[in-house]
């Protein structure tokens, strides 16, 4: 294999990943909006148990520092850090798009939650596709975007799979907590609804990709 046929495989597969990572991050905001249309009201702004720390079992200093109560998020709170994280990544990140504004966790609706969810997805699926390459008819901004950062404090990552599935994990890992509370509650979700987050034959047409996972990349 020449240098040149490498570049233009390599190319090829970079292309590939960008517009499956776009897809994917289209399906796990599917899910999220899924989540928020079958919700009982009554869930949405309920309190959780507040959980205390113990204490007891820490040294002396790490007793001292520990809060003396941690309280859990709402169901509303949960689905606004969400959106705010990706405002976040994006801030730092891709500071050339346009940031979504943030939601207030106290006032924040799920008619608002809804629609900022599908404002921050797309703006993460544009960084991604500058990211990792795959955009629509090519984007012209294809590579500007060269490090992930997900926090103030954190360190750059060079772009990759890594970023993918940083951006996943704390989707999926705050979903399952949404799942739980609903039921702690009272409100669990219909089977249909949690094992349709499963179906992502379905996920993928309804996010407007006819051939499913790996299909169209």
């Amino acid at each position: 294999m020449t240098t040149l046929q490498h570049e233009v495989r390599q190319s090829k597969v970079q292309t590939q990943l960008g517009r499956a990572a776009v897809q994917i991050f289209a399906a796990s905001d599917r899910m999220n909006q899924i989540l928020i249309e079958h919700l009982d009201p009554a869930a949405w702004t309920a309190k959780p148990p507040t959980a205390k720390p113990p204490t007891a079992k820490l040294p002396g200093k790490a007793r001292n520092i520990m809060p003396r109560n941690i309280t859990t998020r709402t169901i509303a709170a949960i689905f606004t850090h969400m959106h705010n994280a990706r405002c976040k990544w994006v801030r730092l990140t891709a500071p050339h798009l346009k940031v979504p504004r943030q939601l207030n966790r106290a006032h924040c609706t799920p008619q608002q939650a809804r629609a900022g969810l599908a404002e921050s997805a797309a703006r993460c699926a544009e960084m991604l596709a500058e990211a990792l390459g795959g955009g629509e008819g090519g984007s012209k901004n294809e590579g500007r975007v060269e490090k992930f950062l997900r926090d103030g404090w954190a360190r750059p990552w060079p772009v990759g799979v890594e970023m993918l599935c940083y951006m996943l994990s704390h989707e999926a890992h705050h979903r399952g907590q949404i799942c739980m509370l609903a039921h702690q509650f009272g409100f669990p979700l219909p089977v249909q609804v949690t094992s349709g987050l499963w179906n992502w034959e379905k996920l993928w047409k309804e996010c407007g990709s006819s051939g499913g996972p790996g299909g169209d990349s």
